[in-house]
C-alpha cells in the first residue's frame, strides 16, 4: 500500500518514487539467460512467490523485479516510449484507471494468451489489460467492542450505529483520504454510483470524528488495538491478511453491495522483450499462478479455473449479486478528469464538514 497514491498526487510527487530493483537470477543458473523486467507496485517481498514460480516454470529467464510508486509506473511507461526507448516487459498496478489509461492510448500491446478467452468479460479490456486480483472492499471492526452488538454489515446500519453511538465512538473511525489514496478515491467513486444515499454516510462519519489516512496499514493497526471501532471501505486483501495475525480484527463485507477492485496486468507496447512480458502474463493467469496467488500473496485469484478459499468463485458462490466488480473499461478514466475529480472530492469535504 505505500506505493498507492492517488493521479493527482504523483504528479507532484514522481521525483520521491519508491523504486526499488531486485534482480532474480535464473534458475538454470545461465548468466547470459534473457531478463523479464517488470514495473508493479506490488512490494516485492509479496511479490516474490509469484516470481519463483515463474522461474522454475521458466529456469532460463532471470527477472528484474522494479518496484515503484503506481504514478511513477504510468509516467515512466509513457516517457520511455515517446522518447523512443525500450520499457518494461510487463507492468501491474494497483492504480486501475491509470493502467486503463495506458490501454486506451496505446502504450500496451494486445496479448492473447490461452486464458484470454476464458478471462471473466469484465476483467479483460480487448486482450490488453487483464484484472488479474479480486479485491473487496471491507468493513473491518475491533471485535471486543462489539460483544453486546453486531457490527454494522450495510451501509444504513452504519449510519443508524454511528448516530446511536454518537460520543462513545467520536474519533474511532477511519477510512481512506480520498485526496491522497488511489483506493480510496476508486472506492468512492464506485460508492457514488451504487448507492444514491452515500452522502449521508460521509456526513454520518464527518458527525463522529472520522479519521483520514493515505494507508489500509494505519487504519488496520488502529482498529486491531481498539484505538478505532471501525474502518471503512478498507482494501480486503490488506484486512485479512492483517486478521490473520491478529484475532481482535473483524471483516464485513457490505451486504447491500461490496464493490470489488483488482490490480491489473498489461505488456507494454515498447517493452524490450515482449515475448516474456506476454509469458510472465500466461503464467500469472494460469491455474498454477493464480493458485500462488491466493494461498502464498493472500490476495484473492480472479480465474475461472481456481476454487478454494480467497477466489472469486468462491466469494461469488457465497455472495452473487452483492459483489460489484470495478469493470476494466475506458470507464475508469472519467476520474482522471481534474474537473471532475476536483468537483467529487469538494462534495466530499463539505459532506465531512457537515454536522
Amino acid at each position: 500500500m505505500r506505493c498507492l497514491i492517488s493521479f493527482a498526487f504523483w504528479l507532484l510527487s514522481a521525483s520521491l518514487a519508491c523504486a526499488a530493483a531486485v534482480l532474480f537470477p535464473a534458475a538454470s543458473g545461465n548468466p547470459a539467460a534473457p531478463v523479464l523486467v517488470v514495473y508493479s507496485s506490488l512490494d516485492e517481498p509479496l511479490a516474490r512467490p509469484m516470481i519463483l514460480g515463474f522461474q522454475k516454470a521458466n529456469p532460463d529467464v532471470a527477472v528484474r523485479y522494479e518496484d515503484m510508486l503506481t504514478g511513477e509506473i504510468y509516467d515512466r511507461i509513457v516517457e520511455e516510449t515517446d522518447s523512443g526507448k525500450k520499457t518494461a516487459d510487463f507492468a501491474f498496478s494497483s492504480a486501475m484507471d491509470l493502467q486503463v489509461k495506458l490501454s486506451n492510448d496505446g502504450y500496451a500491446q494486445r496479448s492473447d494468451v490461452p486464458m484470454s478467452a476464458r478471462w471473466p468479460d469484465w476483467a479483460n479490456w480487448r486482450n490488453t489489460a487483464y484484472a488479474l486480483t479480486f479485491e473487496p472492499a471491507v468493513f473491518v471492526y475491533h471485535k471486543p467492542s462489539f460483544t453486546e452488538e453486531p457490527p454494522p454489515s450495510t451501509r444504513a446500519e452504519l449510519v443508524e450505529y454511528l448516530e446511536r453511538a454518537e460520543t462513545a465512538v467520536f474519533g474511532r473511525v477511519g477510512t481512506y483520504d480520498i485526496e491522497r489514496s488511489g483506493v480510496g478515491f476508486l472506492f468512492m467513486a464506485r460508492d457514488q454510483e451504487q448507492f444514491g444515499d452515500i452522502w449521508s454516510v460521509i456526513r454520518a462519519m464527518g458527525a463522529a470524528g472520522v479519521k483520514l489516512y493515505s494507508t489500509s496499514q494505519a487504519i488496520l493497526e488502529r482498529v486491531a488495538d481498539g484505538r478505532f471501532v471501525l474502518g471503512y471501505n478498507i482494501l480486503g486483501s490488506y484486512a485479512a491478511d492483517w486478521a490473520s495475525r491478529d484475532p481482535d480484527l473483524g471483516i464485513v463485507l457490505p451486504k447491500d453491495y461490496t464493490v470489488v477492485m483488482s490490480r491489473i496486468g498489461l505488456v507494454p507496447q515498447a517493452a524490450a522483450t515482449p515475448e516474456l512480458g506476454r509469458r510472465y502474463l500466461e503464467f500469472f493467469m494460469s491455474k498454477e499462478g493464480q493458485t500462488i496467488m491466493a494461498r502464498e500473496l493472500q490476495i484473492p485469484a480472479v480465474s475461472p479455473e481456481v476454487a478454494g478459499e480467497n477466489t472469486a468463485n468462491t466469494m461469488r458462490e457465497m455472495l452473487g449479486g452483492q459483489l460489484k466488480p470495478v469493470p476494466v473499461s475506458p470507464g475508469l478514466m472519467v476520474y482522471l478528469d481534474q474537473v471532475k475529480r476536483a468537483r467529487l472530492i469538494a462534495r466530499w469535504n463539505e459532506a465531512l464538514r457537515q454536522q
